[in-house]
């Protein structure tokens, strides 16, 4: 008889990189997430204060750019930079194999929005760049949520690969469709944003779908009093053209936006203009409607030209899609947002809140105290235009909104950009990271959440397919903010 062999001394204690991600139960993962953001919350307010303290336009942000990438590098990130012929383009890459989960950070300002951080109109540079639309946040609160997540993965040996998106110009330069015509978001299972607003609430779907272009006329200069009638002019075409889109909003949906800029009226009255140009911008929520617009605009633009024997060239043109909404995402992230909730107002900002609000129309103020509150799901869909709807048309996505803003502050104001360079915008911004950061976690933790999210987001398609309006031939408009 063969004697009893102990086994206990054979035992063998599994390595913790074999256990699946969803070992650790969701309070205890949420929990450590948030401790993680909290820890670094600190660091990245100052970095969204570096980058609000150099604004750049789109395209030209190399310092806020390479803060960035710095900062993930020192993160343990691996690093492309100069994506998609974008110079101040990158993606940044933590872990392998599957799944893929993205988070996209921007960083671009606005022209002519310069702003210190006081609650009173107040230039630090004469028509300078500002953060207007809180950018500076968004890039550093995803880079937050990007930097807790990796180390989280780290701790707990999760399975994957983690992306940050650093994506360009979204003020009309488009980036991300480049970085979609690059292949960079082909093996994505799913991509997560956020932007900074006046109050917390999960964005699924909504937007409206944009496009955009510079009107160029070319005519014949003459001297305007001598021999007019030699002239064509340039400029002529340009305000027939406006006139001809003010008959047209008669005759388009109600909730189409157009509006438009004279960039360039000729040199001086006495000379008639062999130059002009109008740069537009048209909106719609549904793509398919705007292309509709959109060639009525030509037509018109067309007509300007012909009208007064001048020749037209339509340049840069541009576009953004709706954004695709995921209702399985929109669950799962309308209950970590709750979860995370919102902030309180020290008396400090209070007072910086309410003397802000002094500069808003009477009926634009909201209660202080929304800031802390977390709006239902479907509550607000969004009136703006963003590119990251062409990457929801590709991958599914879904984001947040947080209330970096003084309630009833709209983006691309000086009131945005005073609260985006203090702690206002810095509370809020770590609100979204927080929810960007728990939401990545479930993402990694639960392969059918994401087949579930792939399931909705053919559904959402119902057959439709991506199409950008812009030319495939065309490159990124590297200096399209400087002409």
């Amino acid at each position: 008889m063969r004697p009893l062999i102990d086994l206990r001394k054979f035992a063998v204690t599994l390595p913790a990189v074999l256990l699946p991600c969803a070992a650790v139960a969701e309070p205890a993962r949420h929990q450590d997430i948030l401790q993680l953001v909290d820890q670094r919350a600190a660091h990245f307010s100052e970095t969204s204060k570096a980058i609000w303290d150099h604004p750049e336009l789109g395209y030209q942000e190399e310092k806020s750019s390479g803060l960035l990438q710095r900062e993930l590098v020192s993160a343990g990130f691996r690093v492309q930079a100069g994506v998609a012929g974008e110079p101040t383009g990158f993606v940044a890459t933590f872990g392998q194999g599957q799944p893929v989960i993205g988070i996209m950070g921007e960083f671009d300002a606005l022209p002519g929005l310069s702003q210190a951080a006081t609650p009173n109109r107040n230039p630090l540079v004469a028509d300078g760049p500002g953060h207007a639309c809180g950018h500076n946040l968004l890039g550093a609160g995803a880079a937050l949520a990007a930097v807790a997540l990796k180390e989280y993965m780290e701790r707990n040996h999760v399975a994957g690969t983690l992306r940050y998106y650093g994506t360009p110009a979204e003020e009309g330069g488009n980036g991300k469709v480049y970085m979609i015509r690059a292949g960079l978001f082909r093996d994505v299972d799913v991509i997560l944003q956020w932007h900074p607003g006046d109050e917390n609430y999960v964005f699924n779907g909504g937007m409206l779908a944009n496009d955009s272009a510079r009107f160029h006329f070319h005519g014949i200069a003459a001297h305007a009093a001598a021999a007019p009638e030699r002239g064509r002019s340039a400029l002529d075409a340009v305000m027939l053209m406006g006139n001809g889109i003010e008959f047209l909003r008669e005759h388009i949906p109600s909730n189409s936006r157009v509006h438009y800029i004279i960039t360039n009226g000729g040199a001086a009255p006495n000379v008639v203009p062999d130059s002009a140009e109008m740069y537009l911008y048209a909106r719609n929520p549904s793509s398919v409607v705007l292309n509709n617009v959109w060639s009525r605009i030509l037509k018109i633009a067309q007509g300007a030209a012909l009208m007064t024997e001048t020749t037209l060239e339509v340049k840069e043109l541009g576009g953004t899609t709706n954004v695709v909404a995921n209702d399985v995402l929109a669950k799962v992230a309308q209950r970590n947002l709750e979860e995370v909730g919102g902030f309180a107002y020290t008396p400090e900002e209070k007072q910086f809140a309410a003397d802000v609000q002094k500069s808003l129309p009477p009926d634009g103020a909201k209660k202080l105290e929304s800031t802390a509150a977390v709006l239902p799901l479907g509550a607000r869909t969004g009136q703006a235009s963003t590119d990251a709807g062409d990457v929801s048309w590709n991958v599914p996505t879904i984001g947040f909104r947080a209330a970096t803003f003084v309630p009833g502050v709209v983006a691309h104001t000086w009131q945005a950009a005073a609260t985006s360079g203090m702690s206002i915008g810095q509370k809020g911004m770590v609100v979204a990271a927080k929810a960007l950061a728990i939401t990545g976690a479930d993402l990694f933790a639960d392969a059918q959440l994401i087949a579930d999210a792939k399931v909705d987001f053919k559904k959402q398609l119902n057959g439709a397919t991506y199409q950008s309006v812009i030319p495939e031939f065309q490159k990124p408009p590297l200096d399209y903010r400087h002409k």
